[in-house]
Formats: structure tokens, sequence, C-alpha cells
């Protein structure tokens, strides 16, 4: 029986909130999507339970349908994104991260103690190399299999130990550990303790730790601390190698003078001199909204408010009071009290003086499956709803250059749909998509550009004047659309929007393709713009959750 299956006939006492995170934690951990009647099996809840869960959460844009299965979808990051804006990390890691990576040219990561174990919440890997090697942010790692679990463990009290042999006992073999491999066999408890507390106490006095092919055959690793100012490990940085390129000594001697600098430039960015994580700005996170009227019975309240005040968490680093916690989310006060000791008992929110915050945990609801999600795989689905509702094909593509370059499609079973696929690239000139990125580029870009391309004649209707096209781009410019009418290609008429990330720059376009027939070009705009732009808006949505504070990554 797994853990699951023993918990699951607690699941039909507990609250909805309580029944949620459950089935967000199976979903994680499942390699597919999920049916509803799996899922009843899973949490031992009634399907009728299940059916308004998921309706719930497929609502709140946390999980998403295809056909008849569920699957996790990318605003289930602003849980995660929660913890790390309110803990600071966000913040704090990302540039010391990435100026490591480029000076070693391994793989680091940045790593917390999660209840007994390791928890990543920063990751950077060296730019161009093919098989990087590395965790995702949220794998959870056994403390006494990584060189950053030993870092941590030199500041465990009793209690921690005692859930560390609880949890060995229960898992000797660390098959709930998705992330390493699983053990053959393992050590005896007596065994497994004295090699590491052994391990710990030689960290405590180097004030490092060396893993030699303890997390995975062929791969070494170096951790060191990241110190509160009163000398307590709140993090461990960590890289990275394969035994073809460094010996553990060999990546001791490499690496151990930066990773320090490094170290020290984290606890700066994440510390005041009074110790209290330095307020930033973070992005504002949506207040709770009532869809009971909309849903009826299906539409759990208690569920959306518990995860609105989760999410609202993240409004500043340190996290929030619990009046301050009310004001975020648009709840009332007995409301929000509530959900944060439901979430406190959970494990989904620490308590610190009078704030919360979200606590490592909140990681495990999908946040490294979600985490390496790419432009076209946000797009995708998006793009399925948009089809199946205009019954046109439907693409995004990026600015490459001088072209526009095809990134996602879906195209209708339709005899004069374009064989476009992706990869595709085609002159940005004669395209809607390539006008609404060109108007996005600031104003000397966009004329360097202009410059360097050579407008050709594709159709009798394509403009070739560099004038024309910069008035034409500067249209799109000011409307957010762009309409090119048979310029492509005769026959073929197009109509795009701009995709933005969080800072508002246009990442993608968005577009529709369809055949120029005998109703006029404004026809065609007037009745697929509004699908459109509220197709831009779900991927834009999706986008801000899944890139919060970096580059969104294209294929």
């Amino acid at each position: 029986m797994t853990s699951d299956e023993a918990a699951a006939p607690d699941l039909e006492a507990a609250g909805p909130l309580e029944r949620g995170l459950a089935m967000l934690r199976i979903m994680a951990a499942a390699p597919e999507p999920m049916r509803p009647g799996d899922l009843a099996r899973a949490t031992g809840l009634a399907r009728s339970a299940v059916d308004r869960v998921a309706a719930t959460l497929v609502h709140l844009g946390h999980l998403r349908t295809e056909g008849r299965e569920l699957a996790l979808a990318p605003r289930l990051m602003e849980l995660g994104n929660a913890y790390l804006d309110a803990s600071g990390w966000s913040r704090a890691l990302r540039p010391s991260l990435e100026r490591l990576t480029r000076t070693l040219d391994e793989s680091v990561s940045a790593i917390v103690l999660d209840g007994c174990d390791a928890r990543i919440v920063g990751t950077a890997v060296p730019p161009g190399r093919m098989i990087p090697l590395g965790f995702r942010v949220g794998d959870l790692l056994p403390a006494e299999r990584c060189a950053a679990g030993a870092v941590l463990a030199t500041a465990w009290d009793p209690e921690t130990y005692a859930a560390w042999r609880a949890r060995r006992a229960a898992d000797p073999l660390d098959t709930a550990f998705p992330a390493v491999p699983t053990r053959r066999t393992g050590p005896g408890p007596e065994q497994a303790e004295a090699d590491f507390t052994s391990w710990v106490a030689d960290t405590a006095a180097n004030d490092w730790a060396l893993d030699d092919q303890l997390v995975a055959p062929g791969l070494v690793a170096l951790s060191v601390p990241v110190r509160t100012p009163d000398g307590r490990p709140v993090c461990a940085i960590s890289v990275l190698a394969h035994t073809s390129r460094h010996s553990a000594d060999q990546l001791r001697e490499h690496a151990l003078t930066a990773m320090n600098e490094a170290a020290r430039d984290i606890a700066g960015a994440l510390y005041d001199t009074s110790g209290t994580p330095a307020a930033a700005p973070s992005p504002a996170s949506p207040a709770y909204t009532d869809a009971k009227p909309e849903l009826g019975p299906s539409f759990l309240q208690a569920l959306a408010r518990g995860l609105a005040v989760l999410t609202a968490l993240g409004r500043q680093p340190g996290g929030l009071t619990l009046s301050e916690a009310a004001g975020a989310a648009g709840l009332s006060y007995p409301s929000t009290r509530r959900n944060l000791l439901t979430l406190r008992e959970l494990a989904y929110v620490e308590q610190h003086g009078r704030r919360f915050l979200p606590a490592p945990r909140v990681l495990e609801l999908g946040y490294a499956r979600l985490s390496t999600l790419t432009l076209a795989d946000i797009a995708q689905p998006h793009l399925a709803d948009l089809v199946g509702q205009v019954r046109e094909s439907a693409s995004l593509a990026v600015l490459d250059g001088a072209e526009v370059r095809y990134v996602a499609r879906v195209a209708t079973e339709q005899i004069t749909s374009a064989r476009i696929t992706p990869g595709t690239r085609l002159p940005a000139y004669a395209t809607s998509m390539g006008r609404v990125l060109l108007a996005d580029l600031p104003g000397a870009e966009r004329q360097e550009r202009l410059r360097a391309m050579d407008p050709q004649a594709l159709t009798s209707y394509t403009l070739t004047s560099r004038a024309a096209l910069a008035a034409a781009i500067d249209g799109a410019d000011r409307a957010g659309f762009a309409l090119v009418e048979q310029e492509l290609e005769a026959g073929l008429r197009s109509l795009a929007v701009p995709v933005r990330d969080r800072s508002g720059r246009a990442v993608a376009a968005l577009n529709i393709a369809l055949h120029a027939g005998p109703e006029p070009p404004e026809h065609s705009r007037d009745s697929m713009l509004p699908a459109l732009r509220t197709c831009a808006a779900g991927i834009e949505a999706d986008l801000a959750a899944a890139f919060p504070h970096g580059s969104v990554t294209t294929p």
C-alpha cells in the first residue's frame, strides 16, 4: 500500500483545501495526466468529490483538461513562485548562480532544508552545454545522499534527526525521491546514521561538503553554506560535475573559492544588517474571486480561498501578517486565519513571529515538472482551443533576425490549410506575426532591422517599399495587431497579435491564417480579433507563472 493510499480514508473527512492539495500532490508525482476515476482510486475520495475539486482547480487555472484527462497547468507554478518570492530566493539567487556557472563552467544549484531533506530552489547551467547536468527547481533529494544535505544538517535539531530516522526506516531505498536513482540496497539504520553523522561532523569542521557519487553514479558535487547573519546555514550552494571532467578533489580545488564568494554575495543580497529579508517589489498576486454564481455547486469556495491565501503570501519578501494576508487575498480576517492555520498544519506555510510565508514544501506541487516547459509547450493547448473556436489554423512564432520562426502550430483539416510546421522560417516583412514583433522593437532597432532587409515582391500585394513597410509596422504598433492580405502568398490572409512576458516585452506573436475569400479583410479582423486576443492573454498568464523572473525559453 502506498503512502497516498494509506492516507486516503482521512481525505473523506478532510476539508476541501486539504483534498485539493492531496490531489495536486498525487498528480505531480504521476508520470502522465490522470483521469478523474484514477484520482478517485488514488485518493479514496468519492468520484463526485474529485469532480468538484477538479472543476475548481481547472477554473483557477491550476489544472487543465486534455480530453478525458486532467493535467497540471503552468499557473499552478504561482504557488511555488509565492514561496520563492516570499523567501527572497527569486531575487537573491539568480545573479550569483548565473555568474558562478559561467566562472566554473559547471551546473550549480541552491538547496534548502525541507523537513529533513533537501529541496532545490534555484539552478543555473552552463550556456551551450549539449547535456547539462543538474536538477530542477522543486526536486527533493535525500539529505544523506547529497553534499547540500550534509551542509544543512550541521544545524539540525533532535526533532529533525528523529524525522530523518523515521523517513529512512520507512523508505530505505529512496523510492520516494524520483530525482535520484533508487538504491538497490541500503545500509542498516545504525550504519546509515553513523555514516551520515560522521559526514556532517566533517562538514562542520571544513565548512564544505563533498559528494563523491552518492547522489548518482558518475557525479560529484561540492556544497558550501549560505549563512544568516547569526551564522546559521539557511541554504547550500552546490556545484555538480561529471567524473569525466573532475574528480571529487579536483572539483574542490577548482570551485571552492568561487563558491564561497558566491555564497557571501547571496547572503548579502538576501539579508540586511538586522537579519531580516530585504524588502523588494514583487508582482501582485490575484485576489480571490468567487465563482460560485458561475459554476454553482462544482466550485469549492474553501479550496479557492485557501489557495488564494497561499499565493498572496508571496506579495513581499518575509511574508505577511495575518491582516496583510487578508487584504492581499481579498478575504475576511477569520477566513484568512482558518486557511493559514490549515496550511501551517499541512506544512505548506511557516510562521515566523507575526508573519506567515509559504514553506519549501509548496514546490512539491508540480513545480519541478512545470519548470521545464518551453514557450511552445505552454502555447500548444491554447492554440488548440483557439482553433476549435474559430475553425482556422493558428500559429506562434518568434522573431529571428529578419525572419519569423514558427515554434508552435495547430492546423485545421481544410483543403486550404498552409503546410507549415514548427521550425519553418518566413520573411518578417511579409507576415502579420513579423510586423507585430517588429513593432515591439525600440525605434532605433526597428529601423536597423528594416535597413537590413531586402523586401521582395512575393505576390502582387507585397509591400516592398521600406517607407510603406515602416508605416505598416507603425500601424501595427498603434493598433496592437497586424492584418496582412495576400502579401506572403496569393489567397492567404493572416491576423496576428503580440504575446508578451511579465515585463510587457513581445516574446512571440500569435496568428490566425485563413483563406482570403470574398468577404473583406475587415470582416475577418472584426470576427476573429477578440478570440485571438483572448488566446494571447491566456498564454501570457501562463508565461507570467512559468517565467516570473527570467527569459522565456523557446525551443
